[in-house]
């Protein structure tokens, strides 16, 4: 049976949302959504489709505006747009068995709709009229959708070719996307090929998907090791993963991630309390989802790019989640790689090869009282955060110049959440 799938994205999604809740069209208003109190550097999360048409890119810093422009600056309000994508979602699980629908992002989501195009007596194009339809209608919010025979070929009929067309839906399948996007240029348009990725491939003499598709396999699995067989299989317009695979899919390890822009530069010590801000909250997951990691990685990026970035990783000699620990190994490797005489602008901490707290032996070498302890406490810190807020109970040093907890707990997505 041929498999289909629609891909559908909320146009300008926070632009968007902004101009219904001011009963405006996005489509006639001059809006974006940025955080004005960070000063004209600002990045604007969103810009109103009008916007665009004036030439406005998106993702633009609120000093690149032509001066010319007169526009409405919205303050983020990421509870509300998460509000409006939950309840758009609803609207997806009218048409469809949520084991059908794969949320891509906050705006974004996959369908597999094989099994309902005889059930609703349409074709693939016709269901995706009707839910966009339904969506505007009900929440003022425009969607275009991508349908392709896999899921790739969904997302580049989103990406690509859906906004040429007069009622924002694209359709590709393999044949199709031999024809029409086999020459298409740049490679970046196309989904998981980054500048990066584009610069590597145009050094090979790759332009193309033609080009990607008749290189010599071995070239390119020397240049990009196994990622080499995802770009071929593009190339084609071929995607094996489905969603029921996404649904079924257990990673072999599992890894937690925190990072953060920094308001402003900061000097080394000054970053260096942000590091450790991060740490406690790095910890404070684990123990809340009750984990542990023997290994972890610290990144440190700095002002303008001035110098490359910085950091490392380490294996640890044992499996913990208890905080003094994970801050002395964190702090060693941030003393001994940091640049001390350049602003920090970013930070990032990893915990990887996390593994349940039961699978782990108990060591002989540690004080495994003074760890429960500690461990017994954060997990007693934990609830009351959960019950009474993140705010609820702090650190001395969340109170100290340059902390960014206390402000970082009131954001969602690190933008603010309306409230």
């Amino acid at each position: 049976m041929q498999k289909y799938y629609l891909c559908i994205d909320l146009k300008t999604f926070y632009a968007s949302v902004e101009c219904v809740e001011r009963k405006l069209d996005p489509f006639n208003t001059n809006l974006v959504v940025a955080d004005p109190t960070r000063g004209k550097g600002a990045i604007c999360l969103a810009i109103s489709p009008k916007m665009k048409m004036l030439g406005v890119k998106n993702r633009c810093r609120i000093f690149e505006i032509p001066p010319t422009i007169k526009y409405i600056i919205a303050m983020p309000r990421m509870k509300k747009y998460i509000e409006y994508s939950a309840n758009i979602y609803a609207i997806y699980l009218k048409y469809f068995s949520k084991e059908d629908i794969h949320v891509y992002s906050i705006d974004e989501a996959f369908m597999d709709v094989t099994n309902y195009l005889k059930l609703y007596k349409v074709n693939p194009i016709q269901l995706a009229q009707i839910i966009i339809k339904d969506i505007f209608k009900t929440y003022g919010i425009t969607g275009t959708a991508g349908i392709g025979t896999n899921m790739y070929l969904a997302k580049i009929a989103l990406d690509i070719t859906a906004k040429h067309n007069p009622n924002n839906i694209g359709y590709l399948d393999e044949e199709k996307y031999k024809k029409e996007l086999w020459h298409h240029k740049p490679l970046s348009d196309f989904w998981q090929i980054g500048k990066g990725i584009e610069k590597r491939l145009n050094k090979m003499r790759i332009f193309d998907m033609y080009d990607i598709a008749h290189k010599d396999p071995k070239k390119l699995y020397k240049e990009f090791g196994i990622n080499a067989e995802y770009l071929i299989d593009h190339s084609w317009g071929k995607e094996s993963c489905t969603i029921a695979d996404i649904k079924t899919y257990t990673p072999k390890t599992n890894s937690i991630t925190n990072s953060q822009v920094l308001f402003e530069d900061y000097p080394f010590e000054k970053a260096r309390l942000v590091l450790k801000e991060m740490i406690e909250l790095g910890s404070l997951r684990l123990i809340e989802n009750n984990l542990l990691t023997n290994s972890i990685g610290l990144y440190i990026g700095y002002s303008k790019d001035i110098i490359k970035s910085t950091g490392g990783t380490r294996k640890l000699i044992n499996y913990t989640n208890v905080y003094s620990e994970l801050l002395k190994e964190f702090l060693n490797i941030y003393d001994k790689t940091t640049n001390r005489n350049i602003a920090i602008r970013r930070i990032g901490i990893n915990f990887s090869n996390t593994i349940k707290t039961e699978n782990v032996q108990l060591s002989l070498f540690t004080n495994q009282e003074k760890i429960d302890q500690e461990r017994k406490l954060e997990l007693t810190i934990c609830n009351i955060k959960s019950k009474m807020g993140k705010n609820a109970i702090i650190r001395g040093m969340n109170l100290e110049e340059g902390a960014t907890t206390i402000v970082r707990n009131k954001l969602i997505g690190g933008h603010n959440s309306g409230e």
